[in-house]
């Protein structure tokens, strides 16, 4: 069964990093949990395993998923709101993102616009949260999302700003850009993946969106007990951080499938690292426990 296969522990990752010079990222801090030791939540086969695969052209937008975030649309720029989340990760992602794709491109981490010349896409990039840093940051940026409330809401709010303003926000998909051709440096897909009906056609498409020896970057849950705890239980039923509903969790995917499907959409994972909360000062780093949220760094291969 699929399940099975991909039930392996986080040491045998590592075993498995190893035999492909993946690294892990390296810190001190360690996760910490303040809810809910243990759940015993039922187990899910995931509800694409058993089902023919799309073409990576066909489409892998889900419209229940859409039909979520476009009833809160509003609120991608209220740091309180339901996207308070992100907003208090996006500092953290941004400095996985500058150390990945500085190194492979051969960047100063340390230049204030270390991407110029680079062009980026934000795949699912919802309100621009991620986006406008990016340009900032001096990438030429498309942003995509295939809720329209979304991009229009990302587009009023780059225009208060002249560099942000440079951003390329469309109302598409992935795949529909690469029947387009379109290419990039480096493409971005950061907690999207959880919400497609086809995780191996999407990443296909980012594939295909990625310049030979270009970079890859995904983030997502990984399918544990402690996410289910954590990213479902407190979050959306507990702290109220998220809706109610947000996340599935048979829709969340180990960092072993997330590694292979890639792999077989020729991205090459070099890297890895996991997000940790500590709810003693409501802050997000870095850190090797890739238990709950995590982030990988790929190549797409020539």
């Amino acid at each position: 069964m699929f399940h099975t296969m991909f039930s392996r522990s986080l040491y045998q990752l590592q075993k498995l990093s190893r035999r492909n010079d993946l690294s892990l990222h390296n810190s001190s801090t360690k996760f910490k949990h303040a809810v809910l030791a243990a759940f015993q939540p039922i187990l899910h086969t995931r509800p694409y395993a058993n089902n023919p695969q799309p073409a990576a052209s066909a489409s892998s937008v889900d419209q229940a998923e859409l039909a979520k975030f476009a009833a809160i649309a509003e609120s991608w720029w209220d740091a309180e709101g339901p996207f308070k989340p992100l907003h208090v990760m996006n500092p953290t992602r941004l400095t996985f993102i500058r150390s990945t794709l500085c190194r492979h491109f051969g960047k100063d981490p340390f230049s204030a616009r270390p991407f110029e010349g680079l062009k980026f896409i934000d795949v699912g990039c919802g309100g621009g949260i991620l986006s406008e840093p990016l340009a900032r940051m001096g990438a030429s940026v498309t942003g995509i999302d295939a809720v329209e409330k979304n991009i229009k809401i990302a587009q009023v709010h780059a225009d208060l700003d002249p560099v942000a303003s440079s951003i390329e926000y469309r109302c598409t998909t992935a795949e529909n850009l690469v029947e387009e051709q379109m290419k990039f440096d480096a493409v971005l897909a950061l907690e999207v993946i959880e919400h497609v009906a086809n995780p191996a056609g999407f990443c296909k498409s980012l594939s295909a969106l990625t310049v030979p020896n270009g970079a890859t970057i995904v983030s997502t849950i990984n399918r544990s007990m402690r996410a289910y705890a954590t990213a479902i239980i407190a979050a959306e039923y507990i702290l109220h951080w998220l809706p109610k509903g947000t996340h599935q969790w048979s829709s969340f995917l180990t960092p072993e499938e997330l590694v292979l499907t890639l792999q077989r959409a020729s991205i090459s994972v070099e890297e890895m690292a996991g997000f940790a909360y500590d709810p003693l000062t409501g802050q997000w780093s870095l850190t090797d426990d890739i238990g709950v949220n995590f982030i990988a760094f790929g190549i797409k291969k020539q």
